[in-house]
């Protein structure tokens, strides 16, 4: 078979060699495999004497054969040295050997992550102009991968790749897909952000600053947030709502800069300030870039210092004790805390001092600009 093999070997056409391909190596089986063996037997030649002759250890051929490594271009010269069989014929079957290979596995990947991709929610993304419109599952697929700039989207779960500062996020609950949607459009949108290097002294000495902004409103205060932010090595970013996701906001490390994202839907003014503290919190105490994500723990901690950076404990403990929660009263006590009073209110109704459908006309109704 090595003669005519030899003599055939300038006329062999990619068809041809297709064709011995799938006479051979049915599966993945390897190229050398078959021919091996028969090339192996014509001569009476051992593996051990094979390998010899190849100057390769026993284990490397083993593995050549068993398609464990690849055959290199040197390995082919070798190949034909030993057995005479030129060396482009042994590098048109392992090229095709490996295309096999990679069709194979690119297919049961694609399987998998169609099934990702219908948790996500592909038409709210659409809408919102996140992705392009398309029913084909297998386009979905592809453009998730562009969207998030990955491979294959199990991978998201990899905490290399997605360290949003929340509990653990994982492929399998829609709503921390929907998270991981949203998060990515803000990274995306960030990379837009100028920003000086993260400088968290500089953050903390802001928050006061931050504080007062309150008592404005949004078309006032969201680009001076963003420039003080911006200031501190942070990007700041207002994205709508995403089905699904249930946040008001998300922080996390892109790069050489801090991400918050926020949703840009209306909200009382009490609920867009404490998610924004809430944010704030979790760069000051050190939670943004955890390699699980946060504890439960971590999240009251924020949870602590947003409360009490937006309205002092103590004087509150004090406006409490006098039981006075009038409209005056407490339209007062913001202003010496230099807050907004829909501030106290939100505060109040949290803690069960009084009801939800209480005093709501102290609070102010935001619509923030994307």
């Amino acid at each position: 078979m090595a003669e005519k093999i030899h003599q055939r070997i300038d006329e062999i056409t990619a068809a041809d060699t297709i064709e011995m391909m799938i006479k051979f190596h049915i599966g993945r089986c390897h190229p050398l495999t078959q021919n091996r063996k028969e090339q192996l037997n014509d001569r009476g030649m051992s593996q051990k004497e094979f390998a010899a002759r190849m100057d390769m250890s026993e284990k490397h051929i083993s593995k050549l054969i068993n398609g464990d490594v690849q055959l290199t271009p040197e390995t082919s010269v070798r190949l034909e040295m030993v057995l005479g069989v030129p060396a482009k014929f042994w590098n048109n079957l392992e090229a095709i050997y490996r295309e096999k290979i990679i069709k194979a596995d690119a297919e049961n990947t694609m399987v998998a992550d169609e099934e990702i991709a219908r948790q996500f929610p592909y038409n709210e993304m659409a809408r919102l102009e996140w992705v392009p419109q398309t029913r084909n599952t297998k386009e979905r697929v592809i453009y998730l991968r562009k969207y998030f700039e990955i491979v294959q989207l199990s991978l998201l779960e990899s905490d290399k790749i997605t360290r949003i500062t929340c509990r653990k996020l994982t492929i399998t609950d829609k709503r921390d897909l929907a998270l991981m949607a949203w998060a990515q459009e803000a990274k995306i949108k960030a990379r837009n952000i100028k920003t000086a290097p993260i400088n968290i002294k500089e953050l903390i000495s802001s928050i006061p600053k931050i504080r007062k902004m309150t008592v404005l409103k949004p078309k006032d205060f969201c680009p001076k947030i963003k420039k003080s932010l911006a200031d501190c090595g942070i990007a700041l970013v207002f994205l709508p709502h995403l089905k699904g996701s249930f946040l008001q906001g998300a922080s996390f490390m892109d790069g050489n800069k801090i991400v918050i994202g926020l949703t840009a839907r209306a909200n009382d003014a009490d609920k867009f300030w404490f998610s924004l503290f809430h944010e704030l919190a979790h760069i000051v105490l050190g939670h943004v870039g955890l390699l699980n994500g946060t504890t439960e723990d971590d999240e009251k901690a924020a949870d602590k210092w947003s409360g009490n950076t937006l309205i002092t404990p103590e004087e509150f403990e004090a406006f409490k004790k006098n039981k006075n929660y009038s409209e005056e009263s407490i339209i007062q006590f913001a202003k010496e805390q230099g807050i907004s009073p829909g501030l106290v209110v939100g505060r109040m109704q949290l803690e069960g001092i009084i009801k939800y459908n209480m005093l709501n006309n102290l609070k102010d109704k935001y619509e923030i600009a994307i």
